[in-house]
């Protein structure tokens, strides 16, 4: 557990040698991903030496690769701020409702537009939202679903009349999450296209994103990283109790509003881009833990670095198990994720 003790010249020492280890990790696995097709790996070299194939690799394989990174950072980054503010080993990013209402935003595009003729459309599909509607022609699917994912998360922060409460702000979440997932079933029951339509949402992709959607995600991230940082002693006063740290003297609303600007945001610029991807925002930080037991400062760093990875490794593997077809990426990483969860329930048992 973390605690307000500063950190040791030796544990800072490690948790730098850490993160640039997971750094030259995520470029050679970026090097892998931008090699991997749906015939399997295909050598870079080859691939300068021709054209069409370079075509491949840099407009579809290394923003996909990247924005997977990117993605994965996010939601490591919102799932360390999420099980500290909450103080729960179990929170994770979609916890206040992100992730419903940003379903549900997408099958509200979905049926506006009329999902049938969205698969029919291809690739009119500018031309098809313009016709369906001139909102949702400006901010597109992506806008859609960044705009439910805060809709959500604000929804529950007025149910919860504000930050001041963490429990009461953490069953807020649960029930609009449970409430914005029902209006999106009865949404998916009253127009049966959407259903299908919403597959590759629900279970997570990474194929779609190109380099406006990691450009975006790198904009985002950028200053969520520093901001949470800079918040990361009021995250070590509250892992030892609302009351310890409210007599340090520190801020308790302020605080709890920033924090969930920062968990909104991380989360809703992902869901954005790569659909509903579970888990990975669950399980960084536990892996980040396992490295290195340290306060929160580099628990964020090391939680944002770890997400990323466990999300591109998961995407390669996609690609790879069963080319030239693909896995749903959010599956696999459920798959895994929770087998990695019920290990060390195990262990931790024993």
């Amino acid at each position: 557990m973390s605690t307000t003790a500063p950190i040791s010249p030796a544990s800072r020492a490690r948790v730098l040698w850490l993160a640039l280890g997971l750094l030259l990790l995520s470029l050679l696995t970026l090097a892998w991903g931008a090699g991997v097709g749906s015939t399997g790996f295909d050598s870079l070299l080859r691939a300068q030496r021709d054209p069409v194939a370079w075509q491949i690799v840099w407009d579809i394989r290394l923003p996909r690769t990247l924005g997977a990174w990117l993605a994965g950072a996010l939601l490591g980054l919102a799932g360390a701020v999420a099980q500290g503010l909450f103080r729960n080993p179990l929170a994770d990013p979609f916890l206040l409702g992100s992730a419903s209402g940003a379903a549900l935003a997408v099958a509200l595009a979905f049926a506006a537009l009329g999902a049938g003729g969205m698969v029919a459309g291809g690739g009119n599909s500018a031309a098809l939202l313009q016709a369906a509607s001139p909102v949702l022609a400006r901010i597109g699917f992506t806008g859609a679903a960044f705009v439910g994912a805060l809709g959500g998360v604000l929804l529950a922060l007025v149910l919860a009349q504000g930050v001041q409460q963490t429990l009461r702000l953490l069953l807020a979440g649960v029930v609009v999450g449970y409430v914005l997932g029902a209006v999106r079933d009865l949404v998916q029951l009253a127009n049966p296209d959407v259903l299908q339509a919403m597959q590759g949402f629900t279970l997570g992709i990474t194929g779609f994103v190109g380099w406006g959607g990691c450009a975006i995600m790198a904009a985002v991230l950028a200053p969520l990283l520093p901001a949470a940082w800079a918040m990361a002693r009021g995250l070590d006063a509250l892992s030892l109790g609302e009351a310890t740290a409210q007599s340090l003297g520190l801020p308790l609303g302020p605080l709890r509003a920033l924090l969930i600007g920062v968990l909104a945001l991380a989360t809703g610029t992902a869901v954005a881009q790569t659909g509903l991807i579970g888990f990975v925002g669950l399980v960084a930080p536990h892996l980040a833990r396992s490295l290195a037991r340290c306060t929160h400062g580099p628990l964020l760093l090391l939680a944002t670095l770890v997400g990323g990875l466990l999300l591109m490794a998961a995407d390669i593997a996609a690609r790879v198990l069963i080319a030239p077809q693909e896995l749903p990426v959010g599956v696999l990483t459920a798959v895994l994720g929770g087998l990695y969860l019920l290990w060390l329930m195990h262990r931790r048992s024993r």
